[in-house]
């Protein structure tokens, strides 16, 4: 059982200790979302933090598709 933003969700997992570090740091951002954009309505905290969190995964793809390149480079 992890907790998001005030709501529980079960979830089954392999990894709970994994997964209960990753719901923390959703809720954590989900907090900072709500706290910048001053609102209470959780689906639009839900996908602003969700397009922040792509944004971050495509700029890490994009480092490391860089160094893959340039380690093929040698």
């Amino acid at each position: 059982m992890v907790e998001i933003y005030g709501t529980s969700y079960p979830l089954k997992t392999d990894n709970p200790q994994h997964v209960k570090m990753l719901a923390a740091a959703l809720d954590k951002k989900m907090k900072v979302m709500s706290r910048a954009v001053r609102t209470f309505d959780e689906r639009k905290i839900a996908v602003l933090t969700a397009l922040e969190l792509a944004e971050d995964y495509y700029k890490l793809k994009k480092d490391y598709d860089e160094l893959v390149d340039l380690l093929d480079e040698k």
